[in-house]
């Protein structure tokens, strides 16, 4: 029986969504950690078989107001070391390129609302984005960005932010974007974040058309992660 997959969540709007309904309809079972609250962190992955790190509003470059970032960059560090499938979403991928050696950085003008991302060539023959179609549509709420660490390979790009996906290794992958999300969750960014946005109430009103017009392909990342958890 696969080990369970530990969930670090950062804040309560951040949550797995669609990553937590790929896992459970594999069988995976999951181990949702809130940092926020002041859950501990395990030390190591010995008992889990993934990692995924979710977004927050914080930075991964700074421990200020983030006490728990050096711990998840240890875990990441761990799962890259263990070959444990990892992935990591807005701040999860930030964090993840801090662990392979690169840098965090200013992005110029926030990338906030619905958007498209470009898959590049270089995902023909990646576990999670082979045979995606060349453009997703994907919510968009980040402010910060890096340049790929060494080794990496590009998976998705948009015009503002070239680096939106990236693999380490063979089985570790962060998104700059937010695949995950569903209306409920659109709901929770937008009620939360809102005044982050140039127009919240678009996003929600655009978001039934938006979800819809790349879903099949956003479960389909997800469901190949969860059949790499063994």
């Amino acid at each position: 029986m696969p080990q369970p997959v530990l969930i670090v969540q950062h804040l309560e709007p951040e949550g797995p969504a669609l990553i937590a309904t790929a896992l459970a309809e594999r069988g995976r079972a999951v181990d949702v950690v809130r940092v926020d609250e002041g859950a501990p962190l395990p030390a190591d992955l010995a008992g889990h078989g993934g990692l995924v790190v979710m977004g927050g509003p914080m930075s991964a470059a700074s421990d200020d107001g983030f006490p728990s970032r050096m711990a998840e960059v240890a875990l990441i560090s761990d799962a890259l070391q263990r070959g444990r499938p990892m992935l990591g979403v807005c701040l999860g991928a930030q964090l993840l390129a801090v662990a392979a050696g690169a840098s965090i950085r200013s992005g110029g003008e926030p990338e906030i609302g619905w958007g498209t991302v470009q898959v590049s060539t270089g995902a023909g023959g990646d576990a999670l984005f082979h045979g995606l179609g060349r453009e997703l549509w994907v919510l968009h709420w980040h402010g910060e960005t890096f340049d790929l660490p060494a080794g990496a390979v590009h998976l998705a790009s948009s015009a503002a932010y070239p680096n939106q996906a990236f693999r380490m290794g063979a089985s570790a992958w962060g998104v700059q974007f937010h695949p995950e999300v569903d209306e409920a969750a659109v709901s929770r960014f937008v009620a939360s974040f809102g005044h982050e946005a140039a127009d919240p109430a678009a996003i929600t009103r655009d978001a039934p058309s938006r979800l819809s017009a790349s879903a099949a392909e956003r479960m389909r990342i997800f469901d190949r992660f969860a059949g790499l958890i063994v």
